[in-house]
């Protein structure tokens, strides 16, 4: 397996926006995306054979890296490529002089939070309500690991 790590730019929003929108009920839109890059975000792609199989994107300010998006395009998930992206951030983040993580994930999100919790990561708190979802709204998990 050739697995490669590019670093985000803007001309790679277009081809990054077609695996948010089949990640998220809800994605981001391409404002958004695009206004998370640069400056103190930091993101890479993840190609797998020279197929793009997902991206995440992180905010560091001092000390503190946040993991504000991590996709897997749906067809390329359950084979370890989310770990691969998620270990690759925590070594970014301590590039960057991270010392924390914080994420917030779906609560019916069972196999993300099983990763987090995997990678280290554990529950501090709850947004009530956060996420838009199908009927009404769904709570956020706070997390947090030490880098």
């Amino acid at each position: 397996m050739n697995k490669t790590f590019k670093k985000i730019n803007a001309t790679d929003v277009e081809q990054l926006m077609l695996i948010e929108n089949l990640c998220h009920s809800h994605p981001w839109n391409e404002k958004t995306f695009r206004s998370c890059i640069g400056g103190r975000y930091f993101g890479f792609s993840l190609a797998v054979n020279q197929t793009l199989v997902g991206f995440y994107i992180g905010e560091y300010v001092a000390g503190e890296v946040t993991l504000m998006d991590i996709c897997v395009a749906p067809e390329h998930q359950g084979n370890s490529y989310g770990r691969f992206l998620i270990e690759h951030f925590f070594k970014q983040a301590k590039e960057l002089g991270g010392e924390k993580a914080f994420l917030e994930v779906r609560a019916k999100n069972f196999s993300a939070l099983m990763m987090y919790i995997n990678q280290g990561f554990s529950e501090i708190g709850r947004r009530t309500g956060y996420y838009p979802s199908e009927i009404g709204y769904e709570d956020a998990i706070v997390m947090k690991k030490k880098l």
